[in-house]
């Protein structure tokens, strides 16, 4: 048997990452949060709930990052409203990346994995963040030079996995769905606003994938072009979401 770290921001990819490494029988699953001089307190208030939720322990490590430019580490910057593709197809890289971000977060996952006995760190980077090299810290070039490096540089002992590297993130929230992850307890949202604010690209991806698996997201929105004029919000949402995971279970 095995045990596992799950990096978990709170948001729908890292809480469903830590959905499926439960369902993969490790031994013992632990979260890992960071506070890192982010926008909110949001984030390690949803990785809580999901770790609760699990009956999982979460680990909250303080790190001091270089803010760059950032959006995400200023809090007086302004949040673009603006799609993924939208931010992919302009030039360099996206407003919101935080330098290095998760470079720095996965070689303290493995300085803890080696340090607890755990063998296997989780990270749930997806293809549409790597997409047009809009966030580098999350390309398959990236994530398989962390695979090597985490692997030769804990004597072969810790391994990274990235379950969604090539998924988009419909894809990774029709598997959610299917292991009932608690998506009602997450927060994508880059304002950390409740209800979240429905514009910023996280959300705007966020709701866009929701739709394509026929299902109302869970959380409430100030702004919702797919539930607009309606008469849907949260309650509905919920009852969708529950309908289709009694259906999956």
């Amino acid at each position: 048997m095995s045990d596992a770290i799950v990096l978990l921001s709170g948001g729908l990819d890292s809480s469903t990452a830590l959905s499926l490494a439960l369902r993969a029988g490790h031994e013992g699953v632990m979260g890992l949060a960071f506070r890192y001089g982010q926008r909110h307190e949001g984030e390690v208030e949803a990785a809580q709930r999901v770790a609760d939720a699990y009956d999982v322990p979460l680990r909250v490590e303080y790190v001091s990052l270089s803010s760059g430019e950032s959006v995400l580490m200023h809090k007086s910057a302004g949040m673009p409203h603006m799609t993924y593709e939208e931010i992919e197809s302009s030039k360099g890289v996206s407003p919101t990346y935080v330098p290095y971000r998760n470079g720095t977060f996965l070689s303290i996952a493995a300085s803890i994995a080696v340090g607890v006995g755990y063998d296997t760190i989780y990270i749930g980077v997806h293809a549409e963040d790597a997409r047009g090299w809009a966030y580098p810290d999350c390309t398959p070039e990236f994530i398989g030079a962390m695979q090597n490096a985490i692997y030769i540089g804990t004597y072969h002992k810790v391994r990274l996995v990235a379950p969604f590297q090539y998924k988009m993130k419909h894809e990774i929230i029709e598997l959610g769905l299917k292991l009932g992850t608690p998506y009602q307890l997450t927060l994508s949202c880059y304002e950390g606003t409740d209800p979240a604010c429905g514009k910023c690209p996280t959300c705007v991806s966020r709701l866009e994938a929701f739709q394509k698996n026929g299902v109302s997201d869970p959380l409430s929105y100030e702004f919702d072009r797919y539930r607009a004029g309606t008469g849907r919000g949260v309650v509905a949402a919920s009852l969708d979401l529950n309908r289709m995971l009694g259906e999956n279970s």
